[in-house]
C-alpha cells in the first residue's frame, strides 16, 4: 500500500464521512424524537410524567439520563435545526472514535517495534467500513444514546491503555448511564492491572449510583422500564434459537448482560481485552428479538478495537466482515429467516475467532500462530515511559 502520511488518512475518512453524512442527512433523524421527547420530559416534565418520573411513566424510552441531557441541549432550537446540529456533532464524534482507537493502539504497541505505517492503514481501512455504520446510528435514525455510550467506551479503551483507573471507571459509567445496554462492555474495567481494579470499580458504580439511583428513589415505578418489549421480528437469530415468543421473552435482557459480560471476562482472561466490546455486541445482535441496523454500530466499533489493537495483521478483515454480512445482507439477502442464519454465523464465527484463534503475540515478532497473546506485565502507561527512544506515540492523529 502507499505510504500514508500521519494526517492524510485522517483527511480520508473525514472526506468519507461527509459523503455519507450528506447522502443520509435528508432522510435521517428517524427516532430523534424519543431523544426530543425524553429531554423535555426530564427538564420541563416534573409533574407526573416527567421528571424523575420519566422511566415509570415512559418506558419506551429506553435511552440514559445523561442521553436525554445532551439532547436537552439541542430542544431550544427550531426542531430541524437542532435534528441537523445534532446529526452533525455525532457524526463527528465517528471521527474522534477513530482518532481515539488509533491512539489507543499507538499507545498498545508502544516498545514493541510496532510499524506506525501499517497501523495507519489498518485504522483507514477499518474506518473505511465503520464509518457508514456509524452514520447509521447518528444520522439515520438519531441515536443519540448509542452514540454517547459508544463513544465513552471508546474514551474507556484509550483510558486502559493509558493505564489510567480512575478514567476508565468514569468513561464506563458514562457509557452506561448514556445507554444500559453498554453494561456488557464492563469487562474492560479487568483490562486494567489487577491492583488497579477496585479503584476503577469503586468510581464506575459511584458514577453510575449518582446517575440512576435519583430515579428509582423518587419513583418506584422506575423497574418498568426494564420490562418493556419489542416484537421477536423473524429476522432475529432468536428464531434461530428456538425462540418463538412474539414479544421479548422476560429473560432476555438479563441473558444478554450474563453473556456479554461472561465472554467479556473470558476475553480479559485469555489476554485479549480488545474483543471485550465486539463480544458484549455479539451478545446484544444474537439475543435481542429486533434487528435494526443501528445495532451493527456497536459490533462494528468492536471490529475496529479488535483489529487495530486485537491483532497486527495489515488487512483488517473483521471490520469489512460485520459490515457486509451484518449490513449488506440486509439489502441483498430477502429472506428473514436466511438474514437471522447469517447474523447467529456472524456471531458464532467471530465470537470463537477472538477468543480462540492464535493472535501474534504483542511482544514478540515471531510468535505468530503460537498461542495466545501474553498478559501485560506492566500497565500501558509505564511501558509508554519506559519505551525507548525514537518510536513515537502520537502518529495516528
Amino acid at each position: 500500500m502507499p505510504v500514508i502520511s500521519q494526517r492524510a488518512h485522517l483527511v480520508l475518512l473525514a472526506a468519507w464521512t461527509i459523503l455519507w453524512f450528506a447522502v443520509v442527512e435528508r432522510h435521517g433523524g428517524f427516532s430523534w424524537h424519543y431523544l426530543q421527547q425524553g429531554g423535555k420530559l426530564l427538564f420541563q416534565g416534573a409533574g407526573r410524567d416527567g421528571g424523575l418520573n420519566l422511566y415509570a411513566h415512559h418506558p419506551e424510552l429506553q435511552m440514559g439520563p445523561l442521553s436525554f441531557l445532551v439532547a436537552g441541549v439541542f430542544n431550544p432550537f427550531p426542531d430541524d435545526v437542532g435534528q441537523f446540529l445534532a446529526a452533525a456533532l455525532m457524526s463527528a464524534l465517528g471521527l474522534v472514535i477513530l482518532v481515539l482507537a488509533g491512539r489507543s493502539a499507538a499507545s498498545y504497541f508502544l516498545g514493541t517495534g510496532t510499524n506506525h505505517q501499517r497501523l495507519r492503514q489498518r485504522v483507514l481501512i477499518a474506518g473505511l467500513a465503520f464509518i457508514p455504520m456509524w452514520i447509521e446510528v447518528s444520522v439515520r435514525f438519531g441515536h443519540l444514546d448509542d452514540v454517547l455510550a459508544l463513544f465513552f467506551t471508546a474514551l474507556a479503551v484509550r483510558s486502559v491503555t493509558l493505564g489510567n483507573a480512575a478514567g476508565t471507571g468514569v468513561f464506563m459509567a458514562l457509557a452506561m448511564d448514556s445507554k444500559p445496554t453498554a453494561l456488557a462492555f464492563l469487562p474492560l474495567l479487568l483490562a486494567l492491572p489487577r491492583h488497579q481494579w477496585l479503584r476503577a470499580g469503586l468510581w464506575c458504580a459511584g458514577l453510575v449510583a449518582v446517575v440512576w439511583l435519583p430515579f428509582f428513589i423518587g419513583s418506584p415505578h422506575t423497574m418498568a422500564a426494564a420490562h418493556f418489549t419489542i416484537p421477536n421480528q423473524p429476522a432475529s437469530a432468536l428464531r434461530w434459537l428456538g425462540v418463538g415468543d412474539p414479544q421479548t421473552p422476560p429473560w432476555d435482557r438479563p441473558a444478554q448482560a450474563v453473556v456479554g459480560l461472561t465472554l467479556g471476562c473470558v476475553a480479559v482472561w485469555r489476554g485479549r481485552w480488545a474483543a471485550v466490546v465486539l463480544l458484549g455486541a455479539n451478545a446484544r445482535i444474537v439475543l435481542d428479538p429486533s434487528v435494526y441496523t443501528y445495532y451493527t454500530a456497536s459490533v462494528l466499533l468492536g471490529t475496529l478495537l479488535w483489529d487495530v489493537i486485537g491483532q497486527r495483521r495489515l488487512v483488517p478483515w473483521w471490520s469489512w466482515i460485520a459490515l457486509l454480512t451484518l449490513y449488506g445482507s440486509v439489502f441483498v439477502v430477502p429472506d428473514d429467516s436466511a438474514r437471522g442464519l447469517i447474523r447467529l454465523g456472524f456471531v458464532a464465527v467471530s465470537t470463537a475467532y477472538v477468543l480462540f484463534w492464535p493472535v501474534r503475540d504483542r511482544g514478540d515478532r515471531r510468535s505468530r500462530g503460537r498461542g495466545r497473546p501474553r498478559r501485560p506485565t506492566t500497565p500501558p502507561a509505564q511501558r509508554s515511559r519506559d519505551a525507548t527512544r525514537g518510536e513515537p506515540e502520537a502518529t495516528l492523529g
